[in-house]
């Protein structure tokens, strides 16, 4: 019976664990149902996004990036970020080292890895935010909003997808934006989750 009773707690352990896991893909990223398999024409995927009134949400990752791993398992569970991200972004992934053929805002293509280097992508995760209604879209540096370089707890990873959305992002700093958001939340007698 204690063997039994081992074994049990030993496969709840495994099964706890692997309950989060996200799905890998053959390139050795992690995969949601709800990314855009695109062509990845940058100003082509805006305009798609735009048409069905949303933002364009770029995320780069790359194979065995632990932050990457934390994102898609911790991040990407809570139903309040998906559901945003889903209902305002249209999320097309790339590979920091990958090889396929991007074309970049500009018109030049480009190697995933050598987009990254242009674009001055240093960490994995980085979310990169354009909006539909860019008023400069002839460059990537143009036509960004907002940018994440690097793993954000769930928290400031809503608060920085809300950033934009809200186009809070077109009057203040982010920092400012966040200092607003804790004052109105200690106003309120809410305490925020920050880890």
């Amino acid at each position: 019976m204690r063997l039994l009773t081992v074994f049990l707690g030993v496969l709840g352990l495994v099964m706890a664990t692997s309950a989060g896991a996200a799905e890998m893909g053959d390139d050795g990223l992690h995969k949601q149902p709800w990314f855009t398999d695109s062509f990845l024409e940058m100003a082509d995927d805006l305009a798609e996004a735009g048409a069905e009134g949303k933002d364009l949400l770029i995320l780069i990752e790359q194979q065995g990036c632990p932050y990457c791993r934390e994102l898609h398992e911790v991040n990407f569970e809570r139903q309040q970020i998906v559901d945003h991200l889903k209902e305002n972004f249209m999320v097309v992934q790339l590979n920091m080292f990958g090889a396929r053929e991007v074309v970049d805002f500009d018109g030049e293509a480009l190697e995933e890895r050598d987009l990254a280097v242009k674009w001055a992508v240093n960490f994995t995760p980085t979310v990169v935010i354009f909006p539909s209604d860019a008023p400069d879209t002839s460059s990537a540096r143009a036509a960004e909003a907002f940018r994440m370089p690097g793993y954000f707890k769930p928290f400031h990873f809503l608060k920085s997808l809300e950033f934009v959305t809200t186009d809070a992002y077109r009057d203040q700093v982010f920092q400012r934006y966040l200092q607003d958001v804790f004052q109105q939340m200690e106003e309120k007698g809410e305490t925020p989750d920050v880890w």
